[in-house]
């Protein structure tokens, strides 16, 4: 039996001591080409492939730290009649079924509640089929899978001692909430903050929103993420902090791989970060993107604009130094990133996860001094990755990259040191 760890995290490189992961489960077969993009894929996924890279990206990080997975937490709340009836319920009407088809769904209602915790756990993230199917509409579930939730950084972040219950940009998206609030309310027992209780229109992603420091935020503003909810986390400390700031990128709105701001930047270190080149150069598509500095001072916010994200941190006392994705080709750097390059996820100071497909990316990194690790060599015990004051574990990614993600996008750290 497992029990809720402490929940905090102040920054983007302490040692990680626990994580919530979702290991891909048939949601992501249940994709054709019909419903991939409202899914928000760009392809569908071959799922033992899958299997595979998932089964060393998780294995590197249950080696190195407590790894709590949505499946196990969720069908420990659904033994709770008064849990299991509230997701339930709120999971049908999400997905339109009460008005819609009133008599189908009060006989899904009853045959889901009677279900066993383990069962219902599965479908309230798989989804439940009809039994009858034209085999042409997307209209196949009366409920609907949820495809991203392997992607458990987006719809909650852990913010210093709370979480953050996102609101999510695409619908798709929205009923993975209703799960993560589940467990942040009812297993960890945290204090949550939700953008939407103050504005319904105001939208977080966790991609979007880096930790960077006990008084600092760094948080990207684009198509998941809108200056609304920006709005919202700067009001809230404001009333909160004497003195606290956010640093925030305008992001492009297409094409998609610029979807969050962990996909052109990530912290590696307290010193050194991965960076997209043209982000830093304010060149091509970052050419007219802004860098705002938000400075909160005894209830004060005022706005200052700044050359890019560097210059903001180094106007707030930080030495820090860029690695760039895709290394110095420029049409390389283009490649790299569309496969989350810049994605990486620290498990301690200059100690990060990455994929080994972007080459460049890793040669740049190694003449970064980090050491380049296998995860397969890491999970099967040849190499103890403990011994390394700064590496990259390197695994694998044909097919997760292509689900629009990479180390970070996969990990919702609960308490870092």
């Amino acid at each position: 039996m497992f029990s809720p760890c402490k929940v905090h995290v102040a920054s983007e490189t302490g040692r990680l001591r626990a994580v919530l992961l979702r290991r891909p489960g048939i949601e992501v077969e249940r994709m054709t080409p019909l419903n991939a993009a409202q899914a928000l894929y760009g392809d569908i996924l071959d799922k033992p492939t899958v299997d595979h890279e998932y089964g060393l990206f998780s294995g590197v990080l249950e080696r190195w730290t407590q790894v709590y997975y949505v499946i196990d937490i969720l069908e420990t709340l659904l033994h709770d009649d008064g849990i299991r009836q509230h997701l339930v319920t709120e999971s049908l009407r999400h997905d339109r079924r009460t008005s819609q088809q009133q008599q189908v769904n009060e006989g899904l209602y009853e045959h889901l509640m009677s279900l066993p915790s383990p069962e219902l756990a599965r479908i309230l993230i798989e989804g439940y089929e009809r039994e009858q199917w034209d085999g042409f509409s997307d209209d196949r579930y009366l409920l609907k899978p949820l495809y991203n939730l392997m992607f458990t950084r987006d719809a909650s972040s852990t913010i210093y001692d709370r979480v953050l219950i996102n609101s999510m940009s695409f619908e798709v998206r929205e009923r993975e909430t209703l799960i993560y609030e589940a467990i942040f309310r009812h297993f960890f027992g945290v204090e949550m903050l939700n953008a939407t209780s103050r504005n319904p229109w105001a939208r977080t992603e966790g991609g979007d929103i880096h930790i960077a420091a006990p008084d600092l935020l760094c948080i990207g503003e684009g198509i998941r993420t809108n200056a609304k909810g920006i709005d919202y986390l700067a009001q809230t400390f404001a009333r909160e902090r004497d003195h606290f700031n956010i640093l925030v990128q305008e992001l492009p709105t297409s094409p998609e791989s610029f979807i969050h701001l962990d996909m052109v930047f990530t912290f590696l270190s307290r010193h050194q970060c991965m960076a997209f080149e043209p982000l830093l150069r304010k060149e091509g598509l970052f050419a007219d993107k802004a860098t705002t500095l938000i400075r909160i001072s005894n209830g004060r916010i005022t706005y200052h604009q700044v050359h890019n994200l560097l210059d903001g941190l180094r106007q707030l006392g930080w030495d820090i130094e860029p690695v760039i994705c895709g290394g110095c080709d420029s049409w390389v750097q283009l490649r790299e990133q569309w496969h989350s390059g810049a994605n990486f996820f620290a498990l301690d100071d200059a100690r990060i996860l990455g994929y080994r497909r972007n080459t460049a990316t890793l040669d740049a990194l190694d003449r970064a001094g980090f050491s380049i690790l296998n995860a397969e060599d890491i999970v099967s015990g040849r190499i103890d990755m403990h011994q390394y004051p700064r590496f990259v574990a390197a695994f694998p990614g044909s097919e997760l990259p292509r689900a629009g993600g990479g180390a970070r996008c996969m990990t919702m750290p609960i308490w870092r040191e």
